[in-house]
């Protein structure tokens, strides 16, 4: 734990009792040695999730809980954490459990190599041996067609929580609901690179999805058309020099 991390873990939880307090221990082990801090916010669960996290902190000195007064989704809470975080390297992950925190690591390695792209902004995971059910990979992998085809955000896997990026660049990024589904297109709008790297996926430890297939397909639909609309408007300067 650290005053001045260079590394903040962000990680969204709805109603994630039973897993939340292994994550925060599987990343604690897994970024053992370096600056960092995890920050988990708790988005109006109506379970134990809050207070098991805030339990937690007596065993993890570097964990951070935030929690919002109402539910207000993934991608609010996201940012909720990035605004709050002090790292200038964001990792991300689910609250569920089923991202690998030891795969962090490699991704914030690759994301400030030395030899990184110049505008290299985020890495993201790539998931391998997806433990899903058929049907929900099967309407995972049409809706990154579909997402892929029309937004050409070069993306190969947009569902995947665990990713590194620098907070700098995603406050550039505008803000939306529903905003994570789509930053490898927010992020190439902004004159950014991404990268990705394999990770591994496991099944959920307790509880469940907060998501249906349909309901999921349908929102992205509608969301599409208006990051579409958003890349038909951006203008991107290059940079500014002060004369």
């Amino acid at each position: 734990m650290t005053d001045n991390p260079d590394i903040s873990v962000v990680v969204p939880a709805h109603n994630e009792a039973g897993n939340v307090t292994g994550l925060a221990a599987e990343i604690a082990e897994a970024l053992d040695g370096r600056h960092y801090e995890m920050i988990f916010v708790d988005d109006c669960s109506t379970d134990g999730t809050q207070a098991e996290l805030v339990a937690a902190k007596t065993r993890f000195p570097a964990l951070r809980v935030l929690a919002h007064s109402h539910n207000a989704g993934q991608s609010r809470s996201l940012r909720t954490g990035i605004l709050a975080a002090r790292g200038r390297i964001i990792g991300t992950m689910d609250g569920d459990g089923q991202n690998p925190p030891a795969d962090l690591p490699a991704l914030i390695d690759a994301l400030s190599r030395k030899d990184a792209p110049e505008r290299l902004a985020v890495v993201g995971g790539r998931r391998t041996q997806r433990q899903d059910s058929a049907w929900k990979k099967f309407a995972s992998r049409l809706g990154n067609g579909i997402r892929k085809a029309l937004l050409r955000d070069d993306a190969d896997d947009t569902g995947c929580g665990l990713k590194a990026f620098y907070r700098s660049a995603y406050l550039d990024l505008p803000y939306f609901d529903h905003q994570h589904r789509f930053l490898y297109a927010l992020f190439k709008r902004e004159g950014y690179l991404a990268e990705f790297r394999d990770v591994g996926h496991r099944p959920r430890g307790a509880g469940k999805s907060k998501y249906t297939n349909f309901g999921r397909l349908f929102a992205s639909l509608s969301d599409m058309l208006g990051v579409m609309w958003l890349n038909s408007r951006a203008r991107n300067a290059g940079g500014a020099d002060e004369l």
